[in-house]
């Protein structure tokens, strides 16, 4: 079974994402993906260069040539052409990447997080999609703590389908407005509803 994780931005995804792997899902760690193999591949660091030039290419501390993360997002998300067009440059060689580990363990349960699965219409590749779903006041805290200006975070969520589109089009939607324990029961009882299905 292939669950596809979805919500809005600082909505939870990664915490039910691992509670699923406690319950013995294997996890991918989509945005994990993108940034640990997809961005880190030459031919990325060289396409990020060509297209939004030398600013958003840097070094490691090791003198390796990186992309500037921060630096990519500020191009990327102060321009709507050029962010989707950098999203079709990613999806296909993260979806590779899906392929990839998914082929290699067909018999296991898998939590996929996937952000973006509705805007880029990647139902497909789930048996089911589970949303998870936080009032805006809980994601604007959350992302505040990491550090995420308001300004920044209402800007990178008006970028996402709007929250009630996702949760209407998922097969199942999970609440994270409370504690940890209360989202850890809801996928508890996911879980065993899933284990009956199948």
């Amino acid at each position: 079974m292939v669950l596809g994780i979805t919500g809005g931005m600082g909505c939870g995804k990664s915490t039910a994402a691992r509670i699923f792997e406690e319950l013995g899902f294997r996890r991918i760690d989509s945005d994990a993906l993108v940034r640990e193999r997809v961005l880190a591949s030459p031919e990325a660091i060289a396409e990020a260069e060509r297209r939004h030039g030398s600013e958003v290419v840097g070094t490691d501390e090791a003198g390796r040539r990186q992309i500037n993360r921060a630096a990519l997002a500020g191009v990327l998300f102060a321009d709507e052409t050029k962010l989707r067009a950098w999203e079709d440059f990613v999806l296909p060689r993260l979806c590779a990447l899906w392929k990839e580990m998914l082929d290699g363990d067909r018999a296991a349960n898998w939590a996929v997080e996937v952000p973006l699965l509705f805007e880029r219409s990647l139902e497909k590749w789930f048996d089911f999609v589970v949303c998870v779903a936080s009032s805006s006041a809980t994601q604007l805290a959350r992302l505040s703590g990491r550090g995420v200006s308001h300004t920044l975070a209402g800007q990178r969520i008006s970028k996402q389908l709007p929250l009630a589109q996702k949760i209407e089009k998922s097969d199942y939607v999970l609440s994270n407005d409370g504690s940890t324990d209360f989202l850890r029961e809801q996928i508890t009882h996911l879980v065993a509803r899933l284990a009956a299905r199948a």
